[in-house]
C-alpha cells in the first residue's frame, strides 16, 4: 500500500530533480505515432495544464475534465484543467491559472503553484504542454464551464500512486494495434497525455523521501 499522501511529500518531492521522459514514457501509448525524442524548437504551439491539489475527506484529491464535444481538440478525452498560452501571459505560470478559473470558474487567489513538471510535446496537436502542480487548502468551488467541460470528477491522489490503479488494454486504429496504458479511476479511463504527465508525478514523488508523507 502506497504512503499516506500529504502536502509536505509533495512539496519535497518537487524540489528534487524531475524524471522527465523516461517516466512519461511509461503511461504513453504504444506505438506513439510521429513521437519525438526532441522537444520542437520552437514549438508550433504552447500551453499549460495544472494538477490542482486540494485538501478532502480522505486525503489529497485533484480534478480532472472530461472535455466537451465543443473544444477545439481532444474532444471527449480527460484532462487536467489547461489551455493554450495567450498573448496577455506573463509566463505558462498564469497560463495554467487562467485556465483553471476560465474552465473550473475557481479563485485562482486561493491556489499556491508549487512547481512545474517536465513539458511534454504532443503530436497530434503539436502542443507543447507545461504542467504545473498547485494546492489549494480547502476543496474549491466548481463553476466548470459547459462549453468545456462536458464532466467534472476528482481522483483521490492515494488512488493514482496504488499500482492497481494502472491498467492496459489494446485499441485498433485504421488496422493498427496500439497498447494504451491508462489509469482507471472508477469508470474513467485516463490516458494519453494527461497520463503521462501524472506519471511523471507519480514517479516524482516514489523518489521523494516516504518520511516525508508521515
Amino acid at each position: 500500500m502506497s504512503p499516506q499522501a500529504t502536502i509536505e511529500w509533495v512539496r519535497q518531492a518537487l524540489s528534487g530533480p524531475l524524471p522527465g521522459r523516461a517516466a512519461q514514457l511509461t503511461m504513453a501509448t504504444r506505438p506513439r505515432p510521429e513521437d519525438r525524442p526532441d522537444i520542437p524548437a520552437p514549438c508550433p504551439h504552447e500551453g499549460a495544464v495544472l494538477i490542482l491539489l486540494y485538501q478532502a475527506e480522505g486525503g489529497l484529491q485533484f480534478p480532472l475534465t472530461v472535455r466537451s464535444s465543443t473544444v477545439h481538440a481532444h474532444k471527449g478525452q480527460i484532462s487536467l484543467p489547461g489551455g493554450a498560452k495567450e498573448p496577455g501571459d506573463e509566463g505558462f505560470e498564469q497560463t495554467a491559472l487562467r485556465e483553471a478559473s476560465e474552465e473550473l470558474g475557481v479563485a485562482t487567489a486561493t491556489i499556491q503553484l508549487l512547481g512545474a513538471l517536465s513539458r511534454l510535446y504532443i503530436p497530434h496537436s503539436r502542443f507543447c504542454v507545461h504542467p504545473f502542480v498547485g494546492y489549494a487548502p480547502e476543496q474549491p468551488n466548481w463553476h466548470p464551464d459547459p462549453a468545456e467541460v462536458a464532466e467534472l470528477f476528482s481522483a483521490p491522489l492515494g488512488d493514482l500512486l496504488e499500482p492497481s490503479t494502472v491498467h492496459e488494454e489494446v485499441s485498433v486504429h485504421d488496422g493498427v494495434s496500439f497498447l494504451v496504458p491508462h489509469y482507471r479511476f472508477g469508470t474513467h479511463r485516463v490516458w494519453g497525455a494527461t497520463a503521462m504527465i501524472l506519471a511523471e508525478f507519480v514517479a516524482l514523488l516514489r523518489a521523494a523521501p516516504q518520511t516525508a508523507a508521515s
